[in-house]
């Protein structure tokens, strides 16, 4: 998800279209959130680890 989120930012800065810059964001952010409470040990989406 972070890596869909980095190409999405990438695409959205380099054609100037501002939605993808804005789901790339989102997704960043989201992957990053996820990333840490797996990470952790809390279970996410009932998977105690989150790749």
């Amino acid at each position: 998800m972070i890596v869909l989120g980095i190409i999405l930012l990438v695409v959205g800065f380099v054609a100037g279209i501002s939605i993808l810059w804005t789901i790339g964001v989102i997704l960043v952010v989201l992957g990053a959130i996820l990333w840490i409470l797996g990470s952790v040990g809390h279970a996410v989406g009932g998977r105690r680890h989150y790749w």
